[in-house]
């Protein structure tokens, strides 16, 4: 009797782990809103988008507005175009709001992040927000601090 009421002790403490795991896993990945969001599509521009995926939060203020819907290259200008979809509730944000990409987390997570503007008009279906900031490559910066010791060092 005891030995089965140990052995059920431990084979649920290894589902909970499981559960645990599948959950940190989830969540990690980007994958636990399986349910499709509603609102409205805006898209901005960038130069470079470094490690942005499909389904990368889009923050304000550090509250989550959004997500990335869509990642394609313009091949007119050949930047990347990046689809964001803005939860309904936040249809008030002005018209010449600005985009950054930014890293959170140790894992370097890559967001969207949105700055918003003084102007009046709000952004609507379809609008493309005009003032971005590309993601800030640790390649090119490294690159760019070791040209410049070297050239400082003649």
């Amino acid at each position: 009797m005891d030995k089965s009421r140990i052995e059920i002790a431990v084979g649920a403490f290894v589902v909970a782990g499981i559960a645990a795991l599948f959950m940190l896993s989830m969540k990690v990945s980007n994958l636990s809103g399986f349910s499709e969001r509603s609102g409205y599509q805006i898209s901005v521009n960038f130069e470079n988008i470094g490690g942005l995926k499909v389904r990368a939060p889009v923050m304000m203020a550090g509250v989550r507005i959004g997500e990335v819907a869509k990642i394609e290259l313009s091949t007119e200008t050949f930047e990347a175009k990046v689809v964001l979809i803005i939860d309904k509730k936040y249809n008030q944000l002005p018209k010449d709001t600005s985009a950054g990409i930014y890293t959170s987390g140790l894992l370097g997570e890559q967001y969207v992040s949105l700055e918003p503007g003084g102007e009046e008009v709000s952004l609507k279906q379809g609008d493309v927000i005009q003032l971005s900031q590309s993601a800030m490559v640790l390649e090119q910066v490294l690159g760019q601090f070791i040209f410049s010791k070297a050239a400082g060092d003649e």
